[in-house]
Order: C-alpha cells, then sequence, then structure tokens
C-alpha cells in the first residue's frame, strides 16, 4: 500500500532493580507481552506474573512499543502487582481497603454496604484531588454518590446492580451486567501516541482493552467535549467501560472494532479540520456514534436476521434490523445515572444530540449506501457549512467512511481485519446452509478468496466515497484516498497469481487426462 510505518531506532529505559541500576533495550516491534516478559526478566520477576510499570513519581507508565523513555536519573520501577510484600503506604492501604470491600461485597448487610460506599468515596475525592479537576466536578462527584447511598438506604439493603446490558439474543433473553462498579487503571499516554491517534497509520493491534478506554477517555478530553458538555470526568469512565461491556467477543464486530472506528473518526476530525468548521455539538454526535455504532452486534449481519426471521428482525420490522438495536442498546447505557455522560444538558440539548446520533448509527446499514451517498454528491460541490443539511449529510458520510475504512490503512493493520471479517462471514453461511436459508457468494467459504472479496469492494465502493469527501477535503488525497487506490492494485495482482495458478493447474490435469487416453 501506499503508507507505511515511520521506522523507530530501539528504544532504553532504565530500571531500578534492588538499588541497581538495570538498562533494557528493546524493538518498537515488540509487543507489550514480549516487554512484560522482558521486564519481569530485568526484575529477577517470574515470567508470566501481573506486574506495573511506575515512574519515580509513582505515576503508572502504560508498557508497551510507545513507553516514553527514561535516564538513569529518573529509573522506572517494576512492580509485581500480586506480591504479599508491604510496599509504601498507599499501596498497603489499597490492599487493605480491597480485602475489606470484598468481604463486605459477601456480607449483603446494610451497615456493611454503607461503609463500602462511604469507603468508595473517600477514593473518588483522593483521586478527583490528585489529578487537579475542578471543584464542581469534585461536587458532582460527591453529589453522585450521595444518591447512590441515599437510594441504597430507600431500599434497605442488598448490592445493588445495574442493568447496563440490556440486549435481546436470539431466543429473546436480557443480558446482565459483568460488573457493577466500572473501573480501569489510568494510563500515562506518551506525546509520540498522542500524535500517533491522529493519524489513519495508527496501528490499533498494539493495544489492550484497558489502554484503549484510556485513548477513547483521552480523545473525548481533547476535543473538550468533557468541558463543553460538563460531563463528569467519573462517568466518562463508568460509560467508556459500560460500552466495553456490551461489544461482544466476534471475530470482527467487537470492541477493537469500536474503537478502530472511533479512532479514524478522531483522525479524520484532524485531518480534516472538523474542529473549525463544525459545532461541538457536531464533534459530539460524531465521536458517540462511532463509539456506539455496532453495540452488541451478533455477528450475523441483517440479511441472517431477515431471513431467519430472529426477534431484531421481527421486533424492527425488517428495517435495519441490528442498527436499531445498536441504538436501543446505546441509550439504554446512557439512561443509567451512573453512566449518563449527558446528564448535566439541557433536556431540548439532549433531544437533539439523541436524534442525531440515532441518525448516524441508522446509517452504517450498507443497504443505505447508495442513497446517502448521491445525496452528498449533490451537495459537496456547493456544500456551505452554514446549512445544517449539508452538514448532517456530511455527517452520515464521514460514519460510514470510518465504519469502513479499514484499507485506508497500511497493510500490516488492514489484513488481518479481512481475516477477521471472513471468519465472521465464514460462521455465517455456514450456519445458513446448516438452516437451509440463501447464502451470499462473498461469504461462502467455498467461492470467495481474499483478492474477489476485496477488489470489488474496494473499487465500487470505497474508492468512490473517499474520493468525493476528497472534492470537499483534499488533503485526504494522499494519506487516505491513495493508499485505497494501492490495495485495490494489491489485489488485482493477487488475484491475477491465483488466475494464472488455477489456469496452470488446469491445464496440468488436462494433460494428464489426455496421457491416461492415449494409453
Amino acid at each position: 500500500m501506499g503508507t507505511s510505518s515511520s521506522s523507530y531506532s530501539p528504544k532504553t529505559v532504565y530500571l531500578d532493580v534492588d538499588g541497581k541500576m538495570q538498562k533494557v533495550i528493546f524493538s518498537r516491534y515488540c509487543s507489550p507481552c514480549d516487554i512484560r516478559e522482558l521486564l519481569c526478566s530485568s526484575s529477577n520477576i517470574a515470567r508470566n506474573t501481573a506486574i506495573s510499570l511506575v515512574n519515580s513519581e509513582g505515576a503508572l507508565i502504560s508498557i508497551d512499543p510507545t513507553m516514553p523513555t527514561n535516564t538513569p536519573n529518573s529509573q522506572y520501577k517494576v512492580m509485581p502487582q500480586s506480591t504479599g510484600q508491604v510496599g509504601d503506604k498507599e499501596d498497603m492501604f489499597q490492599n487493605v481497603l480491597s480485602q475489606v470491600a470484598e468481604q463486605f461485597s459477601r456480607a449483603f448487610r446494610i451497615n456493611e454496604l454503607k461503609t463500602e460506599v462511604t469507603n468508595r468515596l473517600a477514593m473518588l475525592e483522593k483521586r478527583v484531588e490528585l489529578e487537579g479537576l475542578k471543584m464542581v466536578e469534585i461536587e458532582k462527584c460527591k453529589n453522585d454518590l450521595r444518591k447512590l447511598r441515599d437510594e441504597m438506604t430507600s431500599k434497605g439493603g442488598g448490592r445493588v446492580t445495574c442493568g447496563c446490558k440490556y440486549s435481546f439474543t436470539e431466543d429473546g433473553k436480557k443480558l446482565s451486567p459483568r460488573r457493577d462498579v466500572p473501573n480501569y487503571p489510568k494510563y500515562t499516554l506518551s506525546q509520540e501516541t498522542i500524535e500517533a491517534l491522529k493519524k489513519p497509520t495508527f496501528d490499533v493491534w498494539h493495544w489492550e482493552h484497558n489502554e484503549m478506554l484510556s485513548c477513547l477517555e483521552y480523545m473525548y478530553h481533547d476535543l473538550g467535549l468533557v468541558k463543553e458538555f460538563n460531563m463528569n470526568p467519573i462517568t466518562l469512565k463508568r460509560w467508556l467501560l459500560g460500552i466495553q461491556e456490551n461489544y461482544r467477543n466476534n471475530p470482527f464486530h467487537n470492541f477493537r472494532h469500536c474503537f478502530c472506528v472511533s479512532q479514524m473518526m478522531y483522525g479524520m476530525i484532524h485531518l480534516c479540520n472538523l474542529q473549525e468548521r463544525l459545532t461541538m455539538t457536531d464533534m459530539c454526535i460524531l465521536m458517540t456514534a462511532a463509539v456506539c455504532h455496532d453495540l452488541d452486534h451478533p455477528g450475523y449481519n441483517n440479511t441472517y436476521q431477515i431471513n431467519a426471521h430472529t426477534e431484531l428482525a421481527v421486533r424492527y420490522n425488517d428495517i435495519s434490523p441490528l442498527e436499531n438495536h445498536h441504538c436501543a442498546v446505546a441509550f439504554q447505557i446512557i439512561s443509567m445515572p451512573e453512566c449518563n455522560i449527558f446528564a448535566n444538558i439541557e433536556t431540548e440539548a439532549f433531544k437533539h444530540l439523541r436524534q442525531a446520533i440515532i441518525t448516524l448509527i441508522l446509517a452504517t446499514d450498507m443497504a443505505r449506501h447508495g442513497e446517502i451517498l448521491d445525496s452528498f454528491k449533490q451537495n459537496v460541490d456547493n456544500f456551505d457549512f452554514t446549512n445544517q443539511k449539508h452538514v448532517t449529510c456530511l455527517k452520515l458520510v464521514l460514519i460510514k467512511c470510518c465504519d469502513i475504512s479499514n484499507e485506508v490503512r497500511p497493510t500490516e493493520v488492514a489484513e488481518p481485519w479481512l481475516d477477521c471479517l471472513l471468519e465472521e462471514y465464514f460462521m455465517q453461511s455456514d450456519r445458513e446452509k446448516s438452516e437451509g436459508l440463501p447464502v451470499a457468494s462473498f461469504m461462502d467459504r467455498d467461492k470467495v478468496t481474499k483478492p474477489t472479496a476485496q477488489i470489488g469492494f474496494i473499487k465500487f465502493v470505497l474508492i468512490p466515497m473517499f474520493e468525493t469527501v476528497m472534492k470537499l477535503f483534499p488533503q485526504i488525497e494522499e494519506i487516505m484516498v491513495q493508499p485505497l487506490r494501492d490495495s485495490r492494485d494489491h489485489y488485482e495482482e493477487l488475484k491475477q497469481i491465483d488466475d494464472a495458478m488455477t489456469e496452470a493447474q488446469k491445464k496440468k490435469t488436462e494433460s494428464k487426462s489426455l496421457g491416461g487416453k492415449k494409453k
């Protein structure tokens, strides 16, 4: 393809191991797991031990190829997370508090539950103060927890659970949440990672779920959405984890795909200077729709839902059943007070945001591709950023671009996504065959190859759409459109090779057949 990642020299970090300095060198091509094993080995810690990396000030450092380097005078320390030794006072306090909280969770007595909530309040207040948040945000956290305590008291006891995952399986069962109180570690993003997040070349395969959550949280802060919509930062964390919990472990339509689409949207906002041309409300609609666009995807597309008469198809009258379901799950998560990132905006403003986010998510149904692209083509030559209809049309095309943008990325990032997509396609076609349902040829493992799967899609869907967007934003040609053209050429070359091999095999078979007849 036309783009590739920049080359990096090996990185060096310095560790404090029992008071002695240990120098560790690794390549950017190392995976986070390889780096963890290297750190364990350098620190005389058993392999596969859960560890964290902290700097001289005690801040957590993300263990990945883009982690910031240090100097011999500012050594990092590797901390085993499962150690039984007493660390500093703060670690001891956290360990004791965790043990006490675990005992309380088993007790189911109201007085003990009140104590647990009080402890959580104290921990949250301390965290907020340490991060230097404004006093008004601290008060919001306090008020949220006071309401939670009052609600628990009025109910008279028992652990409060939240129905943050409300989705319909084919059997019509509601799915319950996997945990009560969302929480994930705070990662320090390096400047290198921050800059890479703004580019379509970002490698989404290097990151674990907690790290992707931190990146999404950073995007909302960086775009000014937290400040503009008066979001409680703790609620933002809860909401993001609620989102992650409601993506299934499908080969393709999973939380990593959600992050991939959201990161591409964030990158296009920067690349196309949309912050200068659209409103903050538009930014929020674009990002939130991208995050929520495939929530609770079951791994089987709309065609299967309709042909198999699933509950989703019946519920939504065969009209974009999956996309309607994604919207429903998205706003059920937001309807929970502890996950409502829009709790502090006016009712009318929320109605507008809700309707706009739904409109964008529904636009990701590929059955509407031609309709949406044709509408944008009619406006692009005389586009007016003050015309709300024009802007809405642009937002629909932007989320479509981001949703199917894998081939824009470097080959080493894009090709694994194709493998995941084909795996999901084959699972569906196998099921359709077993149930006697129609099977699309592009999903049939007996008919499709990588080149045949991609050539038509790139030539007739991706390139025309991105070239139309390029008329409005010429700066995307080199970094987004040219990689698509290169990808098309790449798969056409592969198809020629496949065809030549098939023809050679055919001639060889015919030759053997003729030879047998002569004998």
